[in-house]
């Protein structure tokens, strides 16, 4: 087996790559009894690291049964770059979740449907940021009609095609390509076309795999706003914050009908932007000194829940990544839906409404999804623009700033409230719903995303980080 501590393309993670240290002479010693402590010392090194020795390849073996290699496109925009977490740039990756009920696992889960009619439910740009102060996380949603470009799969290319619905992009990619890596990388190689961003890598988790996540954390918190109930996922679920396993916190997120939702897919987006929240805080709240045996059995159940493309399927680049972002305050996860309308043609479609090309624009800049619109222009692109974590833009921050002498700013939740009582969202200047905490669009109606710290603190009366 090669180490991956002579492959020249893998990050430097703690100079691993580094020579060896040379002693003088003067540093022997012929005392047997520190000889005897040298080794003893030794002895207790040697067994440690064999220990790690032994985890590294363990976690490296499930990377490797999981990758897929990108495949290469004509616009030269796919890369098999192996990303550097300590390089200190920006890191972007698209985030797809397969709707497929292939296997007796996610047939269970997904309820009725054909096991190889494999769609993505869900597809969302996670933006970490230079400095690894903030994260933008902005949700597609799957009904959306785009224009698709042509694209290169393991069998043979499609053709360009216009007016289709996005998640139709990665379905018919993996029926012509019969993988996932035709899949994934037609379906980044359309979102770098449809945003203008490079995103250079993705990821890929099925119902089985999101379930499995969530379980590995020991479960969940979510509030749920009113009385759900649903007879095709089987939920039922009472008002208030409620601690779900894998399986219900995975069905509440996929859920359309019953109680508690009006049936779309862009109301059921918001449920998902607010679970992959709160699993990246609940992660983020593990102590790696106290909880490293839980953490090595959540990254193996994570990694073996995960297709991932070959620029992040590394051990060292997944460890160094998860490193840097170990500090990141959860305020500053900051998530959206991209703004939509109806479609002129069908009503029950969307297509991207003509401010979408607002939070591109932000991601392209570099900055967070909180920045003013005003002054993303006035933001380099250059990594080194990137905000420090103390100049990063909270929720509380953004509302300060855009609230009027007549309106007020909760600090627990970071909205507006103006004089007759509504509430703002102050990051997407959409209204929030008082009884679920959605946010929607004061022009189109549309949902936007959901007011996570207002539904903690709120609605189920919890008190949200600050």
């Amino acid at each position: 087996m090669t180490s991956h501590r002579s492959n020249p393309k893998l990050p430097n993670l703690n100079g691993w790559n580094q020579p060896k240290p040379r002693h003088s002479l003067g540093y022997r010693t012929r005392h047997q009894a520190r000889s005897v402590v040298v080794s003893v010392v030794a002895a207790a090194l040697v067994f440690v690291g064999s220990a790690a020795a032994m985890t590294w390849y363990d976690i490296n073996h499930v990377i490797d049964d999981n990758t897929i290699s990108i495949i290469p496109q004509k616009s030269g925009s796919t890369q098999n770059t192996v990303v550097d977490p300590n390089a200190g740039q920006t890191i972007n990756i698209l985030l797809l979740g397969q709707d497929t009920r292939s296997g007796e696992e996610n047939k269970a889960l997904g309820g009725p449907g054909e096991a190889e009619n494999h769609q993505s439910d869900t597809a969302m740009v996670l933006q970490i940021s230079a400095d690894r102060s903030y994260i933008n996380l902005v949700s597609i949603p799957r009904d959306s009609i785009v224009n698709a470009p042509s694209c290169q799969t393991s069998k043979g290319t499609i053709a360009a095609r216009y007016d289709v619905m996005f998640n139709s992009i990665f379905a018919n990619a993996y029926a012509k390509g019969g993988d996932l890596a035709s899949a994934g990388s037609c379906t980044m190689a359309a979102v770098n076309s449809l945003t203008g961003l490079d995103i250079e890598n993705f990821v890929v988790v099925d119902f089985a795999g999101m379930r499995d996540m969530v379980d590995a954390l020991g479960g969940v918190d979510l509030c749920i706003p009113v009385a759900t109930k649903d007879a095709t996922t089987g939920i039922n679920l009472q008002p208030g914050m409620q601690h779900l396993d894998g399986t219900t916190a995975t069905e509440y997120a996929r859920m359309r009908h019953g109680t508690g939702t009006d049936g779309s897919d862009i109301m059921r987006t918001t449920r998902q932007q607010y679970l992959v929240k709160e699993i990246i805080k609940e992660a983020l709240s593990k102590n790696l000194f106290t909880q490293s045996s839980q953490l090595y059995q959540l990254a193996k159940t994570a990694l073996k829940s995960l297709s991932i493309s070959s620029g992040l399927a590394h051990a060292s680049t997944l460890v160094g990544l998860a490193m840097s972002l170990k500090d990141l305050d959860p305020t500053h996860l900051y998530m959206q839906t991209i703004p939509v309308t109806s479609w002129s043609k069908d009503i029950n479609r969307v297509v991207w409404a003509s401010n979408a090309d607002d939070v591109w624009e932000k991601l392209r800049k570099e900055v967070p999804l909180t920045q003013a619109d005003d002054t993303t222009s006035e933001t380099s692109s250059d990594s080194s623009a990137s905000p420090s974590s103390s100049d990063t833009p909270s929720a509380s921050d953004s509302a300060s700033a855009s609230a009027t002498p007549t309106e007020t700013v909760d600090p627990k939740t970071g909205l507006i409230t103006r004089a007759d009582g509504t509430l703002i969202d102050p990051n997407t200047g959409g209204i929030v719903n008082k009884k679920n905490g959605t946010i929607t669009d004061p022009t189109t109606g549309q949902y936007l995303g959901i007011a996570d710290r207002y539904l903690n603190a709120t609605v189920c009366a919890v008190n949200a980080q600050e």
